[in-house]
């Protein structure tokens, strides 16, 4: 298959590639929803907010809800949008708890400044690189949005953007524009040595620069990915997200470990695990 039968942003505007067709998929693929849920899980990961804090965040490119759903069962409060009406009323027929609304962000984000305590975007960036139309600039297009996003993020607040770059000169376009608009940050690779497993992530800071996460890599979990079957399977009906994360009960020990891993991840002090993590303790009298 040639490069441009991959790259779905090279064959026209994402308005009209993600139809209700394209829509349908992300409700019932149980492949991409398991896929969008787990870069949206590393996304809020990388933002490093505070524990137990519920934040005002912004997902660019929100398409059908799946990495907002992500955002509300973490506890926090999120407003989505898109180019596609498709795929923004595939998100209102489940009900999403954000609020979502239709736009181009490569027309800026229409928001007061400050508004928001972070951002996430799941394979939304990408699109900006390419002009589907004589009068589309990407350079201007990229601007624009790092500009306003900029602008309605706290001071000091985060913004994950994962993407699937062409190449490393359109990487270098993007970070340049980044980094004209005021962010500094960088660049996490999550197991680079995979050809189906990695993963971009653009960590960008609109204050002053911090440390970078490291990325992931796991040689297991980069053989697993190798093995695992190309073909996507279907399901009948959309799958509710919280019962893929049912088998995670919060304040289990399983939970504590969990979450003090991402915290080391994050580069955080973090207590020794013992015998005693994630253990009941009785009541105070």
């Amino acid at each position: 298959m040639s490069g441009r039968g991959r790259r779905p942003e090279l064959g026209g505007p994402p308005e009209l590639f993600y139809d209700e067709s394209e829509a349908r998929k992300y409700m019932r693929n149980s492949r991409m929803i398991d896929v969008q849920t787990t870069m949206a899980g590393r996304a809020l990961e990388l933002l490093c907010l505070p524990e137990d804090q519920p934040c005002y965040l912004l997902d660019v490119g929100c398409g059908t809800g799946l990495s907002g759903d992500y955002l509300t069962d973490e506890g926090h409060c999120w407003v989505g949008f898109d180019i596609s009406s498709a795929m923004l009323d595939a998100a209102l027929d489940r009900e999403v708890e954000g609020d979502v609304f239709l736009g181009d962000m490569g027309q800026g984000i229409p928001f007061r400044p400050g508004t928001f305590d972070g951002c996430i975007s799941i394979s939304a960036l990408q699109w900006l690189c390419t002009a589907n139309k004589k009068s589309e600039n990407p350079v201007k297009r990229l601007y624009c949005f790092f500009s306003s996003l900029y602008s309605v993020l706290a001071r000091g607040a985060r913004a994950v953007l994962q993407l699937y770059p062409e190449t490393s000169e359109q990487l270098e376009l993007i970070t340049a524009q980044a980094t004209k608009a005021g962010f500094t940050g960088g660049v996490v690779v999550d197991y680079p040595n995979s050809a189906r497993a990695k993963k971009f992530y653009l960590c960008l800071f609109s204050g002053p620069s911090t440390f970078l996460p490291q990325g992931l890599s796991d040689t297991k979990a980069e053989e697993a990915a190798e093995e695992a079957p190309v073909e996507s399977s279907f399901v009948t009906g959309r799958v509710p997200f919280r019962m893929t994360r049912r088998w995670m009960v919060r304040n289990t020990r399983q939970w504590v470990l969990q979450k003090k891993a991402r915290r080391r991840r994050q580069g955080r002090e973090v207590r020794p695990d013992t015998q005693y993590t994630g253990r009941r303790r009785g009541p105070h009298f």
